[in-house]
């Protein structure tokens, strides 16, 4: 890359005006005409080039708008997608987690039945050893 494509368009518009106005003081001082003449002439080549520089500053204020519009843009639709992708990544592990509770409860429940039962049967096996001793 050269060093021309590395400079922004505000360093190439600030070079260019410098060097305009640089040019144009020199071919005024250098012109055969009287003070006055010359003066008048300064006068009207700096107004020309302060509405250039202002012109140029608008243009370059226009186009970061337009920049700046189309990366808000970018940058909005963005975090849509990005939070559209965590809502549904929340959805998903709720859903998980209420499947992973709803199959504990029943382990619970078949842990609790499966203690009923053995209490129950040794019970009635205990109970009839101590009617078997009578």
């Amino acid at each position: 890359m050269s060093e021309n494509e590395a400079s922004s368009p505000v360093e190439k518009l600030t070079y260019l005006l410098i060097g305009a106005g640089i040019g144009a003081t020199l071919a005024l001082l250098f012109a055969p005409k009287s003070g006055r003449e010359l003066r008048g002439d300064i006068a009207d080549y700096t107004k020309r080039g302060m509405d250039a520089a202002g012109e140029g500053a608008r243009a370059v204020g226009t186009r970061a708008s337009e920049v700046y519009g189309t990366a808000s843009e970018k940058v909005a639709g963005a975090y849509g997608a990005a939070r559209d992708r965590v809502s549904q990544s929340a959805e998903a592990i709720t859903d998980l987690a209420a499947r992973q509770k709803e199959q504990i409860q029943a382990a619970i429940e078949a842990g609790k039945q499966a203690y009923r039962e053995e209490k129950r049967k040794a019970g009635d096996i205990s109970g009839a050893a101590v009617e078997g001793e009578a």
